[in-house]
C-alpha cells in the first residue's frame, strides 16, 4: 500500500464508529467500548489523531495531557491497520500530535508498552531519537498487583525533555 495522499487530522465524533473498528481489528490493542472511541474523538481531539485516505480509516492514536501535569501527553493507544504498516504512518501521526503544541509547552511525552510489544518499542525509541531525548522504562502496572496475573505488566516508557 502507498501512504501519499493520506490526511491527518484531528477526530471528530463522527469518527467514533471506525475508529473502533479498527482497534477492534488490531489484536495488539485491548479494545475499549465504543462510546470511549467516541469521547477520544471528541474530548480528546487535539491530543489526538487520524489518519485516512479515500474515506479508509488507516491510524488512529489517542491521547491526553495528564491532569496532575499538562506538559506530559500521554499516549493512551496507537493502532495502524494491517494494510498501512511499515510505512512509517504512526510515526508521523506521533510527529504531527506534537507539532500541534505551537506553544512548545508539552515537554514529556508517557505511554505504556508491554515488554513483548517490539513494534511500539521501536516506534517510541524512533520517536525519542527523533528529539533527541532520552527514553526511560519503568513498570507502571504490575500484572500481579493490577492485573491479577491476566494481563501483562505495563511498563511506562517516558521520552523528555523533548528537543524542539
Amino acid at each position: 500500500m502507498n501512504i501519499s495522499g493520506v490526511i491527518l487530522r484531528k477526530p471528530t465524533a463522527e469518527d467514533g464508529q471506525l475508529v473502533h473498528q479498527l482497534i477492534t481489528r488490531t489484536p495488539e490493542l485491548d479494545s475499549n467500548s465504543c462510546y470511549c472511541n467516541l469521547l477520544q474523538c471528541s474530548h480528546f481531539s487535539d491530543t489526538s489523531i487520524i489518519a485516512e485516505k479515500q474515506g479508509t480509516t488507516l491510524g488512529f492514536i489517542s491521547g491526553y495531557r495528564k491532569p496532575d501535569n499538562p506538559q506530559i501527553l500521554f499516549i493512551w493507544q496507537v493502532a495502524v491497520s494491517s494494510e498501512a504498516r511499515g510505512f512509517g504512518l504512526g510515526s508521523k501521526m506521533l510527529n504531527q500530535l506534537i507539532e500541534r503544541d505551537e506553544n512548545c509547552a508539552i515537554t514529556h511525552l508517557e505511554t505504556t508498552i508491554t515488554e513483548t510489544n517490539n513494534a511500539s518499542w521501536a516506534l517510541f525509541n524512533r520517536l525519542a531519537e527523533h528529539f533527541n531525548a532520552p527514553l526511560e522504562r519503568s513498570v507502571m502496572f504490575d500484572r500481579i498487583t493490577h492485573f491479577n496475573d491476566e494481563h501483562d505488566s505495563e511498563l511506562l516508557a517516558r521520552i523528555g525533555p523533548l528537543v524542539r
